[in-house]
């Protein structure tokens, strides 16, 4: 991944950042080698949990609470999470997508999960899009989501970010990535859906890079600054040549001959954490480069 992510950088001169949602059920040996490469410089690490209401040992809102302040004490021996304030703070994505209970309970089963998610030190969840029932309502956009801890799905709807406006009291952030319909003349039909991840079966081509410039998220108040969000769904090998191999180096080269020219496009390669910093800066009114406010709210881990 280094001799991968070293050959590209940004306007700010970093390099391709990959965040890695690692789930605590993995081995934790591993670990420390990811940390390494995030002390390098290629990325971070956050949370990406699967649990499900399954007998004999069903999920209810006790033990996800305790499942995820176990992942939080077991990370935090690599210092992952932790903030000058003593306050772990994470970033989240749920396993299979099933946020909320929102793919039934063999899959997760507890409807207050946005609740213990924010008071276990939640910042904001990137687990959507998805092609699944537990899409949102509300695509392309970001915005907050408030827990109806009796229903599931809470996050179906909610508040968009907007310049200048406050968060809504007990809400959680959810910061989405693309989502829709593009053309490809490779495919039958000579379209594609587009949701955002790096397939064996729907590679980053230019024509791709395109349609992400044109339809990326932006804040309301705050059309100057877009965000894109792609995700690998891990790496297997599979996927090496959409996520580190020919295709990939040919995506990101063309990204930033194209949309970096410093006048009409900056490019900025982010993390998790530093994206929801750059749109908690615009939340607030922010202008002017934004990469300035990558550490604006959630510092960096190490």
């Amino acid at each position: 991944y280094p001799e991968f992510a070293s050959k590209h950088s940004d306007a700010d001169g970093k390099v391709i950042q990959h965040t890695w949602f690692y789930p605590p059920h993995l081995d934790h040996c591993f670990l420390p080698y990811l940390v390494e490469l995030c002390k390098m410089g290629y990325g971070e690490l956050e949370m990406h949990l699967h649990h499900n209401h399954m007998d004999p040992f069903p999920d209810t809102s006790q033990t996800l609470r305790e499942k995820i302040l176990r992942c939080i004490e077991d990370y935090g021996k690599h210092d992952i999470f932790s903030q000058p304030d003593g306050k772990p703070r994470f970033a989240f994505i749920h396993g299979d997508w099933s946020l909320d209970n929102s793919g039934g309970e063999t899959l997760c089963g507890v409807n207050d999960e946005l609740s213990i998610l924010r008071e276990c030190g939640c910042y904001a969840d990137f687990t959507f899009p998805c092609l699944n029932l537990s899409q949102p309502a509300m695509v392309n956009s970001i915005y907050y989501a408030i827990d109806n801890p009796r229903a599931p799905k809470s996050y179906n709807r909610g508040v968009l970010v907007r310049k200048g406006k406050e968060r809504p009291a007990n809400a959680l952030m959810m910061i989405q990535g693309i989502i829709g319909l593009r053309y490809n003349k490779s495919k039958k039909y000579k379209f594609a859906i587009e949701y955002s991840d790096l397939d064996c079966n729907n590679p980053p081509t230019p024509s791709r890079v395109d349609y992400w410039i044109r339809n990326a998220i932006q804040i309301e108040g705050q059309p100057n600054w877009r965000f894109i969000k792609l995700h690998t769904h891990g790496a297997p090998e599979i996927r090496w040549d959409v996520n580190f191999g020919k295709s990939a180096e040919q995506a990101f080269s063309y990204l930033e001959a194209k949309y970096n020219d410093g006048n009409k496009f900056i490019l900025h390669y982010t993390s998790a954490r530093e994206m929801y910093n750059i749109i908690k800066a615009a939340e607030s009114g922010a202008e002017g480069n934004p990469g300035l406010f990558r550490d604006y709210e959630v510092y960096p881990y190490f």
